[in-house]
C-alpha cells in the first residue's frame, strides 16, 4: 500500500510539473510585432465581432461551451467535421460601415504541440465584398496565448469569467514570416496573391458561454495594382 501511495503521489507531482512547464513555457511568448506592420504596401483592414451570438451564423458540434447561433442551425456532429467550426460574419471597415461577408471554416490541427506553446487551428476565410470582388485566406492559427491569458484564468476565477484588455495575433502561418496566404478570387482581387494576418481583441470572456466581448480584425496586404484599383485601405 505504501508503494502504491508513493506511485500515485509521484504521478500527481509529475503531472503538476508537466502542466506548469506547459503553462509557463518561456518559449511560447506571443509575437509583439506583426510582419505586415513594417510593410510599405497598402493594406485592407476588415473588422468583425468574434462573439458567436453577434455572427450571422455560427455552428460547431454542439458540445462546446460556445453555442451555435441561431439555435436551430445544423450542427457539425458528423465524425469528419465534429472538430470544426463554421462562422458567417458581417465585415466592417474602419468607419464601422458594412463592406462584405466573411465565411470562416476552422478545424483543430493535428500539428498541435502544447510543450512548444502551439495550440493550432487550421482555417480558411472566404470573403465577398460587393462591388470589389472576393478573396480566399488560408492560415494556420496559434491559440495558445489566448488560452493561457484568457480562457484558463476565466476557469480558475471564482466568478467564472475574465475581464481585461488583451490583443494578440493568432495567425501563425503558413507564410515563412508567420503570415496567412491570400488568393484573389474575382473582381478587383482576381489573380492577386499576398499576405494577411488575423488579430483578436478581447475585454470579457465567460467560462460558461465563451467570448462575451471580443473583436476580430483581418489585415490584408494589397498588391500595388490592386490597391490602385480598390478603394483606399482603412
Amino acid at each position: 500500500m505504501r508503494f502504491l501511495l508513493a506511485l500515485i503521489l509521484g504521478a500527481l507531482v509529475g503531472g503538476c510539473i508537466a502542466l506548469a512547464t506547459i503553462y509557463y513555457n518561456p518559449f511560447s511568448t506571443q509575437r509583439s510585432l506583426s510582419p505586415l506592420s513594417v510593410s510599405g504596401n497598402q493594406q485592407l483592414v476588415l473588422n468583425y465581432s468574434a462573439v458567436a451570438a453577434d455572427s450571422i451564423l455560427f455552428t460547431n458540434n454542439g458540445e462546446s461551451i460556445v453555442r451555435p447561433h441561431p439555435k436551430k442551425v445544423l450542427q457539425l456532429w458528423e465524425a469528419p467535421i465534429r472538430r470544426s467550426d463554421a462562422r458567417v460574419a458581417l465585415l466592417r471597415d474602419g468607419r464601422n460601415q458594412p463592406v462584405g461577408i466573411g465565411i470562416k471554416f476552422s478545424s483543430q490541427s493535428e500539428q498541435t504541440q502544447l510543450l512548444q506553446g502551439e495550440a493550432l487551428i487550421d482555417s480558411a476565410w472566404y470573403i465577398f465584398m460587393p462591388g470589389q470582388g472576393s478573396l480566399l485566406i488560408e492560415q494556420s492559427e496559434n491559440h495558445w496565448p489566448y488560452l493561457r491569458e484568457i480562457v484558463f484564468p476565466a476557469y480558475w476565477s471564482s466568478a467564472d469569467n475574465w475581464r481585461g484588455n488583451w490583443h494578440g495575433t493568432i495567425t501563425y502561418g503558413p507564410g515563412a514570416l508567420g503570415t496567412a496566404r491570400v488568393f484573389g478570387g474575382s473582381g478587383r482581387f482576381a489573380g492577386m496573391q499576398s499576405d494577411a494576418i488575423e488579430t483578436l481583441s478581447a475585454t470579457a470572456y465567460s467560462s460558461e458561454v465563451g467570448p462575451v466581448a471580443m473583436e476580430g480584425q483581418l489585415t490584408i496586404e494589397l498588391q500595388t495594382e490592386t490597391a490602385d484599383a480598390a478603394e483606399p485601405a482603412l
